[in-house]
């Protein structure tokens, strides 16, 4: 009774505290813009509204055309990764599991990267060749990775994926290291591809996001008893009478398609994956049907904050959101793994 009295006061408080995160993602920034300039932008945007003469059109401009968008996508990409992190960590039952244990980043970098070196472009999407090559990289990297773990072990153990995953990405990563050795002009470029960014950011980007984020979302909570199941071993599920084989392939599945979503559009971005979905089981307990939405919720909330802190800690210069998640993540990583450890 007092655990569901606490979840009626969580929840909406997390809701609130994403909602003022968007907020000031979009309103803080080196120009200053009021929560009323604000509203009187997206009115005029939305509605046709006139602008008052207190705002200036480049004003105008940067909040809708830059700013809003942004951090549409900070929360999008930041709830994407967590949902991901929160199933790789169930499904493989392993809390250090990530789509990036099983090379979503590396094969999405070396994608990239070959489009950066190469110069090519699709005569339909131009400058966008390189997302749609990151995602089918980073896709493509997963799925081998699970091809060759069902090679060696039929049952499609957690440990043979895992491991499987990690030689697979560190291979991936070596041929990244060659190929990036022989063009150094380009080897900046590709760097800061690989720490991540969320500069540049349009409408079109985030209405992709906007659809893909919430349908695959509805997909995992879909499975979330199967989940809560998967987490207590699979004997356990075997005998409820879930089909692990399949279950498991389509969890791991709709992950790669969330993180290879992301890292199509912002470059690599580590360990919000990892922060999240730990925070929501500390807080609402590890019931699938709410760490998934929960760990939407808060890991948008920090990746907007994330970026916040990116573009404005040392403004004008913008750090790579890859180094903010970063500095925050491996101390956590590590409190994680050594306090396992002395369990």
């Amino acid at each position: 009774m007092g655990s569901e009295r606490g979840r009626t006061i969580k929840i909406p408080a997390a809701v609130l505290a994403a909602i003022v995160c968007l907020f000031l993602g979009i309103v803080v920034g080196s120009v200053a813009i009021s929560p009323g300039d604000m509203l009187a932008i997206v009115r005029s945007q939305l509605l046709g509204a006139e602008l008052p003469d207190t705002i200036s059109a480049n004003t105008a401009s940067i909040l809708w055309n830059l700013r809003m968008p942004r951090a549409i996508m900070a929360f999008l990409v930041g709830a994407s990764l967590s949902m991901s992190g929160a199933v790789m960590q169930s499904v493989l039952r392993n809390p250090l599991a990530s789509s990036f244990t099983l090379g979503v980043s590396s094969g999405a970098s070396l994608s990239a990267a070959l489009v950066i070196l190469t110069g090519f472009t699709l005569p339909f999407l131009g400058q966008n060749t390189i997302i749609l090559c990151g995602f089918l990289g980073g896709l493509l990297t997963v799925f081998l990775a699970m091809l060759i773990a069902q090679r060696f072990d039929r049952n499609f153990g957690n440990t043979t994926v895992i491991l499987t995953g990690m030689v697979l990405s560190l291979f991936v990563n070596a041929l990244l290291t060659l190929v990036t050795s022989f063009s150094r002009e380009h080897l900046q470029q590709v760097v800061f591809w690989q720490m991540g960014s969320f500069s540049g950011q349009n409408w079109g980007n985030c209405g992709i996001m906007a659809v893909l984020m919430p349908v695959l979302m509805l997909v995992l909570v879909h499975y979330g008893s199967e989940m809560d199941l998967m987490t207590f071993g699979e004997d356990q599920a075997l005998s409820a009478g879930v089909d692990m084989r399949k279950v498991r392939m389509i969890l791991i599945a709709v992950s790669a398609l969330l993180t290879g979503a992301s890292v199509s559009f912002t470059g690599v971005i580590g360990f919000v994956d990892l922060i999240a979905p730990h925070v929501v089981r500390r807080l609402f307990g590890s019931r699938h049907a709410l760490v998934i939405p929960m760990s939407a919720l808060l890991g948008g909330a920090f990746m907007v904050l994330a970026d916040l802190t990116a573009r404005t800690i040392a403004s004008p210069r913008e750090l790579a959101i890859g180094a903010v998640t970063a500095l925050i993540g491996a101390p956590f990583f590590a409190f994680i793994y050594f306090s396992r450890k002395q369990r």
